[in-house]
């Protein structure tokens, strides 16, 4: 056992953002999917959940859930379908984190691997889980997920908060300066904001 890979998710319909391409939409002069893959550039395999565009710089896997529009747990199935079964650790992550860095990345890497838990994530200022922000040992979040499946009869539709109650884990506070990292862009004002940070 060993490696890294990354699940980043970059399906939704952005409604509060007139439906756009949320991944593709640029911070700082590059898309928002760039700048996600770029944190987990040392990631073998970088699994893409979603449309990938043409323009990608970096190679990835690219996948969907089926049907789409099935919600995060079903797109994070559809990842973990790509990762090879001896990688120890996964990052999970949306694709509209454009302040993520590679940083923030190892800090839940080392909670992860340091300590006897199945996984890490962000907890934001005002003491949110940010569930698509996390660093997991690959077999238990794989094992989770196909509990949840058989609990429901499927993911479709599968909330996070459902797959964490299959977990242990741990919420980490970023304490460093610098913007925090589980930043996501889910508005025009979050854009804005995000910009000015990533100048």
């Amino acid at each position: 056992m060993g490696g890294f890979a990354a699940v980043v998710l970059a399906g939704g319909a952005a409604r509060r953002m007139g439906g756009a391409d949320k991944a593709a939409i640029p911070v700082a002069g590059q898309s928002m999917l760039t700048r996600v893959l770029a944190a987990v550039h040392d990631a073998d395999p970088q699994v893409v959940v979603g449309r990938v565009p043409p323009d990608l710089p970096v190679q990835v896997a690219s996948t969907s859930e089926e049907p789409r529009g099935g919600g995060p747990v079903a797109a994070t199935a559809a990842g973990l379908a790509l990762v090879p079964q001896d990688v120890s650790f996964t990052a999970l992550l949306a694709a509209d984190l454009p302040l993520l860095t590679g940083e923030a990345i190892d800090v839940l890497r080392l909670t992860v691997e340091s300590a006897p838990l199945e996984g890490a994530v962000y907890r934001d200022a005002e003491g949110r889980r940010q569930a698509l922000c996390g660093v997991w040992r690959t077999s238990a979040l794989r094992e989770a997920v196909g509990k949840l499946a058989e609990e429901r009869g499927g993911l479709h539709g599968a909330s996070m908060r459902a797959l964490l109650e299959h977990l242990r884990f741990i919420e980490v506070s970023w304490r460093r300066p610098g913007p925090p990292p589980w930043f996501d862009c889910d508005t025009d004002d979050d854009l804005r904001t995000a910009e000015e940070w990533a100048r």
